[in-house]
């Protein structure tokens, strides 16, 4: 069995134009709402053999917050620059590239691409909202065969959505 976590960055700060947007932080939305999904998820027992995030700023600091609550070393997380602005296929490809040894892996990104990776497996996903957790379980011992299969179970979590 393999778990993937798409967990879109929270939402993020305009205050500062002068910034290029790879480099934006969270606002204070996205600073309480990170550390509340972080807690669900720790509830429930989520664990993560690694951690992948965009490079961009926002990602990754929602990376941290969310890793810390589950118990990952914020500074094992791989922060990858393809992430940013990636087309499903790269994501799909980087999923497929990933180490099998690893059973729960995080992947923490941006819309629309995340939302079109979630829908593409599952039609139930429409939207991702900002800090939004999208949990797909497959039934395959690679990773190289996610791309052939639907999941076995989906689970969809938001910081607006009543637990």
């Amino acid at each position: 069995m393999k778990t993937l976590f798409l967990v879109r960055h929270a939402k993020s700060s305009w205050d500062d134009p002068s910034l290029a947007d790879h480099e934006r932080p969270l606002n204070d939305r996205g600073k309480r709402d990170a550390p509340k999904m972080g807690e669900r998820l720790a509830r429930r027992g989520v664990t993560a053999d690694l951690i992948l995030s965009s490079s961009a700023v926002r990602a990754l600091t929602t990376a941290a917050i969310i890793a810390e609550k589950i118990g990952y070393d914020p500074k094992s997380i791989v922060a990858d620059r393809r992430i940013y602005g990636a087309q499903v296929s790269t994501l799909l490809y980087l999923i497929q590239e990933l180490d099998d040894e690893h059973e729960r892996v995080m992947l923490f990104g941006h819309n629309p691409e995340l939302t079109e990776l979630a829908h593409r497996f599952s039609s139930d996903i429409e939207d991702m909202p900002t800090c939004a957790v999208v949990e797909l379980t497959f039934d395959i011992p690679r990773w190289a065969d996610i791309v052939t299969c639907k999941p076995v179970a989906v689970r969809f979590d938001s910081p607006k959505k009543r637990t």
